[in-house]
């Protein structure tokens, strides 16, 4: 099974441990061994952050930080060792690549996190789409404890 994360750009960092729940639950409860995160904000850093971590603890898993673009500058991506282009985004127009590659991963998908706070922007719109492909969407704005 195959997970992938779609949130705003901004988002607290109490989201961490609900984060881990999350993801814990996926690996062992449904079975999930592949995870696909983007690379386009404070979301994605969290999750490629946990990702990390639970590879030690479960090395069956997998996951990839799916690039949007050809890699630039040295400096873009410290690290490349996680890294992947789907096949076909390098024909794709630099203004299109974020969605083509938001759709790329939507399609191999089961499972979608996300951190969603409003009803506008590419996270909302692609957990929406998540939901019209009857794809199990999981909210962690949702399922946060307020303190």
């Amino acid at each position: 099974m195959i997970c992938t994360f779609f949130g705003h750009r901004d988002c607290p960092e109490t989201i961490k441990p609900r984060l881990r729940e999350v993801l814990v639950d996926l690996i062992i409860n449904h079975d999930v061994d592949m995870f696909y995160v983007g690379h386009q904000g404070q979301f994605d850093a969290y999750v490629h952050n946990e990702l990390k971590k639970l590879k030690q603890e479960y090395p069956q898993i997998n996951y990839a930080v799916v690039l949007a673009y050809m890699p630039g500058k040295k400096t873009e991506y410290d690290d490349y060792f996680d890294t992947m282009l789907p096949e076909g985004i390098e024909i794709i127009h630099p203004h299109y690549a974020i969605s083509w590659r938001n759709n790329w991963m939507l399609k191999q998908s089961n499972y979608v996190v996300t951190y969603i706070t409003h009803s506008w922007g590419g996270a909302y719109q692609y957990a929406e789409k998540a939901r019209r492909q009857k794809k199990v969407v999981i909210n962690l704005k949702n399922l946060l404890t307020l303190t």
